[in-house]
């Protein structure tokens, strides 16, 4: 038994929540690994638990999804990974810590090229936008798209992809730094939503037609207004809720709108076995390494003052992708 720390919280609430203790770790059980934690990818699921809108398992709880270190010790049964390898993962809960356990399932061997503070940047976010743009719609040459929160870590790294898969990429931001942002991400169009009606512009930009999908990580703030912007029979893929809960929808809404599509995926169905765990992450290491998709860390913070980062994530202080240094 050693010890080492991590943020918990008792009860969910605001970031004051949060505390930095000490806690033993035991030596991994069967079928888990021990790792040390280079950096901890910040990401809005952390939120939803901290605040109570995703239920926890236990009191108190380690949040946090997205991780990567080095292996520092290997429990019975594992046979993929050996000390010093060099790890990532992004769907195992308990990532707010110095170092951890972990099962071996969650974990993917991060390629040579690629800095581990660039893996923990990128995990979540990148598989994010992966099924997003290959598997919740096919993303190809002819598609036009409206990508919400355009400058946030998945709309950074969604936009570089979609415009290398040879997409025409729309995208909603908080402001004209975020718009400028976000364009040199390979967006053709970006519309600042606290300044401009984006119904009618995407309607502007598309001659009227719409767009064949909308991807909205907002919810609440930009819904029914993402029904509007898209072409019949187009598909509505809603994938967050950092505005809060979507209320009020109906299926008839679908109909009325022009025989629409809805879906509410999560990464962690798009993952859930390890062939799509391992074609994903392949896929998200191929395009990084290919450089048509820039991995940026726009914001650091120790990760006893996560309470500071996630007050500023929530008030959108924030772009692009953040980091917790251990």
């Amino acid at each position: 038994m050693t010890k080492t720390h991590a943020v918990s919280f008792s009860q969910t609430g605001g970031p004051d929540v949060f505390e930095y203790v000490e806690i033993d770790l035991p030596p991994p059980a069967a079928g888990e690994v021990q790792i040390r934690q280079a950096a901890i990818g910040l990401n809005f699921i952390d939120v939803y638990f901290r605040n109570g809108s995703y239920k926890v398992p236990q009191l108190p709880f380690v949040t946090g999804k997205e991780g990567a270190g080095t292996v520092t010790a290997v429990g019975p049964g594992v046979s993929d990974f050996r000390l010093g390898d060099r790890v990532a993962y992004a769907s195992a809960d308990g990532a707010y810590s110095v170092e951890r356990n972990i099962e071996a399932r969650h974990l993917v061997h991060v390629p040579d090229g690629i800095e581990l503070e660039t893996a923990a940047a990128m995990m979540l976010k990148g598989m994010t936008a992966e099924y997003l743009l290959n598997r919740t719609f096919k993303v190809g040459p002819g598609t036009v798209l409206l990508f919400h929160a355009a400058a946030g870590g998945v709309g950074l790294i969604a936009g570089q992809w979609a415009k290398a898969l040879g997409a025409t990429v729309i995208g909603t931001a908080g402001s004209e730094d975020k718009v400028k942002l976000a364009l040199a991400h390979g967006y053709d169009h970006v519309i600042n939503y606290k300044s401009e009606d984006f119904v009618g512009r995407v309607r502007e930009i598309t001659g009227g037609k719409g767009v064949d999908v909308v991807y909205d990580s907002i919810g609440r703030d930009t819904f029914p207004q993402s029904l509007d912007c898209l072409k019949t029979r187009g598909l509505f893929a809603s994938f967050g809720q950092s505005s809060g809960p979507i209320e009020n929808f109906t299926l008839a809404m679908l109909a009325q709108k022009g025989s629409l599509f809805a879906t509410r995926p999560t990464l962690f169905t798009y993952i859930a076995t390890r062939q799509e765990l391992d074609d994903s992450a392949k896929a998200l290491f191929d395009v990084v390494q290919s450089n048509k998709v820039r991995i940026n860390v726009n914001q650091t913070y120790p990760l006893r003052e996560v309470g500071r980062a996630h007050a500023d994530l929530e008030a959108r202080r924030t772009t692009g992708t953040t980091l917790l240094i251990p």
